[in-house]
This record gives structure tokens, C-alpha cells and sequence, in this order.
């Protein structure tokens, strides 16, 4: 690896750079919390070469969301699911706004049942 390499990953927020310990410290929890949500299936910390959970940048920004529920009295699972069903809704939402973009650029030509399977194959 190059010095490049290394600092290319600066940038990348999927990168698993942070210990258990530095995560909690800089979302103000404990190892535990994410521990529970590590076993809520919430975040999957990848593990080092010698067997210890790192975070990346993207994965604190989900526990922090999923620490604002809990802090505010709701359940370590019910938070959890909660934060996984509202990036399930702004996932369906971008894909959304994706199929709008191709309607719109495809003008009169493409309607929306050109994006669906012929009634008799709907079920």
C-alpha cells in the first residue's frame, strides 16, 4: 500500500477505521450500546486481522441516529428498526425519484405502465 492509498481513505466513509472504544467516545455512548446494536443487526462492525470490531464514518452516523431514539426513551430494538425502515423509505424514495427523472426525460412517449409488467402478469 501506498502512502496514496493510505491517505485516499481519509476520505472514504465505508472505511472501518474506528476502534469500538473511539466510536463510543465520539458518539458519547458506551461499547456496549454498540455491542446491542451490533446484535440488533442494526450496524456490522468489520473486524481487524486480530479479531477487534472497527466502525466506519457511516456506520457512527447510524448508531448516532439510532443513540438520538434511544435517548429519547425508545427501545434499543424498536430504534433499530425504526432506523432501518427509514432508510428502506429513502431508498424507495430515491429509486422514486429516479423512475420520475426517466419519465419525464422520456417525455410523451414513455407512460407509467411502460414501468409495469402487463396486468395478466401482475398476479
Amino acid at each position: 500500500m501506498t502512502a496514496d492509498d493510505s491517505f485516499g481513505r481519509l476520505d472514504d466513509d465505508d472505511y472501518p477505521a474506528y476502534t469500538t472504544g473511539r466510536a463510543a467516545e465520539m458518539l458519547g455512548t458506551t461499547q456496549g450500546f454498540l455491542r446491542a446494536i451490533g446484535e440488533a443487526r442494526l450496524i456490522t462492525p468489520l473486524r481487524s486481522a486480530s479479531g477487534h470490531r472497527r466502525y466506519s464514518r457511516y456506520q457512527l452516523r447510524i448508531a448516532a441516529r439510532a443513540r438520538e431514539l434511544v435517548d429519547r426513551g425508545t427501545p434499543i430494538e424498536a430504534a433499530c428498526r425504526i432506523v432501518i425502515l427509514e432508510d428502506q423509505l429513502e431508498e424507495a424514495q430515491r429509486i422514486n425519484a429516479e423512475y420520475r427523472r426517466a419519465i419525464h426525460s422520456a417525455g410523451p412517449s414513455l407512460t407509467g405502465e411502460d414501468l409495469h409488467p402487463p396486468k395478466r402478469l401482475r398476479g
